[in-house]
């Protein structure tokens, strides 16, 4: 895997068929789905990929499929968060195994963890790891923020490679910027597909924007755009990625709302399943329809071709 990871590194959905299954067929047709649309990498298990909601085992065949079809053309990174120490490490063991190019692991879940202790956490971790590892900053989920002089810190461990941000604290992420470490390999991605443009515009190397999924192009174009420096693209095209988002995402009254307006949307376009993970569970007829309704516009229709 070149360094620094840079550009359009889509936090994949995990098609299902049931509790614990694969939509086998659909995971194929969305892998080639969004590498035809030119991104950069592909993450898997993150949140989007509802990680947390799945079995080890599911977890372990999703990263074995998808570096198997992929077979090089991109770097793939799984995701490890978890709990358990023990399990992150599992995970990383079968991702090595598969061919995975890096780990993504944001901090552990249930119990709140101090500064000092994520950086424990962090370096016990990177010690064991057969991969490298990518730091994912999402407090809102995990209810604990990665502090610019925690990352400064990690940074230290040549294992440890970079930062995805999804904090939506663009003022943190500006301090992350201003306080980069300096290392060439180092590698800063935003997690808000909204913020992409504004982030690649103050250095940031890249976005792992979940419509990217429905709409790879669009994002792939944007980012493009951002590294140009070309103010009356970026707008045009930040446009079409905030129309995507406030017609499709917001269906619904849950936090999961995003998930399954793209699950919802995908299914729509013949792809893959929208089958949820436990708790969640896929839209309802009516809320389908907003979906199907919007995505026959002409406008969206194009986004989405």
């Amino acid at each position: 895997m070149k360094l620094p990871l840079e550009g359009i590194v889509p936090p994949l959905i995990t098609p299902l068929k049931g509790r614990d299954e694969l939509d086998v067929a659909g995971l194929e047709k969305l892998v080639e789905h969004v590498l035809g649309g030119g991104v950069h990498g592909l993450f898997l298990l993150g949140s989007t990929g509802e990680a947390p909601g799945l079995s080890y085992r599911l977890r372990r065949e999703l990263i074995e499929r998808v570096c198997s079809q992929v077979n090089g053309r991109v770097p793939v990174l799984a995701g490890i968060t978890d709990s358990s120490i023990v399990e992150a490490l599992n995970v990383a063991g079968c991702a090595a195994e598969a061919g995975a190019s890096a780990v993504v692991a944001s901090t552990p879940f249930y119990f709140p963890a101090g500064q000092e202790e994520l950086i424990g956490y962090f370096e016990h971790l990177s010690a064991d790891l057969p991969l490298p590892l990518v730091l994912y900053n999402m407090p809102g989920f995990t209810k604990t923020m990665i502090s610019t002089e925690t990352v400064h810190r990690l940074a230290e461990d040549p294992k440890i490679i970079g930062i995805k941000d999804s904090s939506c604290d663009m003022i943190h992420f500006h301090r992350l910027l201003l306080d980069r470490p300096t290392r060439e390999d180092w590698t800063m991605m935003m997690g808000p597909e909204e913020l992409l443009a504004e982030s690649v515009l103050m250095g940031a190397n890249g976005g792992v924007c979940g419509g990217a999924n429905l709409a790879p192009r669009l994002f792939v174009d944007l980012y493009s755009a951002a590294l140009r420096a070309d103010v009356a693209e970026i707008r045009l095209l930040q446009r079409q990625a905030l129309q995507l988002g406030n017609t499709l995402y917001r269906i619904g009254k849950h936090s999961s709302s995003m998930i399954k307006g793209i699950k919802c949307t995908l299914s729509l376009m013949g792809i893959c399943d929208d089958y949820m993970a436990d708790p969640a569970s896929r839209f309802h007829e009516a809320e389908r329809q907003k979906v199907r309704d919007a995505v026959s516009s002409p406008e969206m229709a194009s986004l989405l071709k």
